[in-house]
C-alpha cells in the first residue's frame, strides 16, 4: 500500500478504540432477568454480539466519526450513529451469507452455520431493529439531530435492499443481458450507500455541520464508495488466494454479475462468451475452472476495466474533497484524510 493511504489507515487505528467501545457498550440485553433470559442470551444476544465483535477495520463506523470532524464536530457525537451502521453491516452480512449459502465470514464459519438458518435471520433483524434503539437511547442528540439521522439510515436500507435485489435476482433468473451501466447502479445502491456515502452523511449531520457540507460528503462517498466494491471484485478475482481461502474466486461459483464479468461478456466474441457464461452458471468450485473463467475474464477486458474505474472513481472522490475544502465545508485535515481514503480504497489488500 502506498504512503498516500497511510493517514487513513493510521485514522482507523486511533478511532478503533473509541467505536469498539461504543459496539461493547451497545450490546443489548433481554427484555427479562427472570424465566427464559439465559436461553435468549444463547439464541439470540451472545450470536449477535459475538458476530458483530469479529469485525475487521471498522471503516464504516470510522466514516461516521470523520464526517463529524470534518464539520467541526466531535468524533463522540457521531459514536451512535457510527455503531448504528455498523449493526446495519452485521445484519446485512448474516442475512447475505443465508442468501449466497456462503460457508466462512471473516474467517470462520458463517453465523447460520453455526446456529441454524432460523436463529441467524433472527439475530440479523435483531441487529437492524438496533440500528434505532441506539440513536434513539443518544442523549447527546437533540430530537432534530435524531430525526434526520434516523431518515437517513432508513434512506440507507432501501438502497441496499434494491441493490441486493438486483444482485440475487439477476441470479436466479440467469440474467447474462446485465450491462456496465446496469451494475454500476447496483453496486452504488447496495454497497457506495452504506459503505460510505451516509456514513459521511450522518456524520456530518450529528456534528453540526451545513447541509452544503453534509450533502458534498455524501457526493464524496457515493463515488468512492463504487471504487472500494471495485477493488472488492478484483480482490475476488485475482487477488491473495492464500489471503482469502475458501473466498476466493467465490464470485464465479455464485455466478456474480460483476463489472469485470460483465464487461468481459459485453467485448468476447460469441465462443468465448458462451464458454463464460457456462462457467458461471456451472457452479464450480474446481481451481482449473475458476483460473480458466478469470482468464477468460481477462480477454474481456474485465480486469483491466475494473481497475481502471476504480482508479477513476477514486479520483473523483478526491476532486470532490478539494471543492469542499476550498469552499470551507470541511477542514484541512479533513480533506487529507479523504483523499487517503479514496488512495486506500483501491489499493487495498483484503
Amino acid at each position: 500500500m502506498s504512503q498516500l493511504a497511510q493517514p487513513f489507515v493510521d485514522y482507523l487505528t486511533r478511532r478503533l478504540p473509541l467505536v469498539e467501545q461504543a459496539l461493547r457498550q451497545a450490546a443489548d440485553a433481554p427484555l427479562t432477568e427472570g424465566g427464559c433470559a439465559s436461553d435468549l442470551r444463547r439464541y439470540l444476544y451472545e450470536p449477535l454480539a459475538r458476530f458483530t465483535a469479529s469485525g475487521g477495520k471498522r471503516v464504516r463506523p470510522a466514516l461516521c466519526l470523520l464526517g463529524s470532524e470534518a464539520v467541526g464536530g466531535q468524533a463522540e457525537d457521531a459514536l451512535s450513529c457510527a455503531v448504528a451502521v455498523e449493526l446495519f453491516q452485521s445484519a446485512a452480512l448474516v442475512h447475505d451469507d443465508i442468501a449466497d449459502e456462503g460457508e466462512l465470514r471473516r474467517g470462520e464459519p458463517c453465523l447460520h452455520r453455526t446456529e441454524g438458518t432460523g436463529l441467524a435471520i433472527n439475530a440479523g433483524d435483531l441487529a437492524l431493529t438496533q440500528v434505532f434503539e441506539v440513536v434513539l437511547a443518544d442523549p447527546s442528540l437533540d430530537d432534530a439531530r435524531k430525526l434526520r439521522a434516523l431518515a437517513e439510515l432508513v434512506r440507507m436500507e432501501r438502497h441496499t435492499l434494491e441493490g441486493q435485489a438486483l444482485d440475487l435476482g439477476w441470479v436466479r433468473d440467469a440474467r447474462w443481458d446485465v450491462t456496465s451501466d446496469d451494475y454500476l447502479y447496483m453496486v452504488t445502491s447496495k454497497t457506495a450507500w452504506y459503505s460510505a456515502a451516509i456514513p459521511l452523511y450522518v456524520g456530518a449531520l450529528a456534528g453540526g455541520g451545513s447541509e452544503e457540507a453534509a450533502r458534498g460528503l455524501l457526493e464524496l462517498g457515493l463515488t468512492a464508495g463504487v471504487a472500494f466494491q471495485l477493488q472488492d471484485d478484483l480482490l475476488n478475482l485475482v487477488g491473495d488466494a492464500e489471503a482469502q481461502g475458501k473466498d476466493f474466486r467465490s464470485d464465479i461459483t455464485e455466478g456474480k454479475r460483476t463489472l469485470a464479468v460483465v464487461w468481459a461478456l459485453e467485448h468476447l466474441d460469441g465462443e468465448k462468451n458462451a464458454q463464460l457464461v457456462d462457467l458461471l452458471a456451472s457452479g464450480t468450485t474446481d481451481p482449473a475452472k475458476l483460473a480458466q473463467a478469470v482468464e477468460l475474464i481477462e480477454r474481456g477486458g474485465g480486469i483491466e476495466r475494473c481497475r481502471k474505474l476504480a482508479r477513476e472513481r477514486a479520483d473523483q472522490a478526491k476532486a470532490l474533497a478539494d471543492e469542499l475544502v476550498a469552499a470551507s465545508h470541511i477542514t484541512v485535515e479533513a480533506h487529507d484524510l479523504l483523499v487517503s481514503m479514496a488512495d486506500f480504497f483501491v489499493e487495498r489488500a483484503g
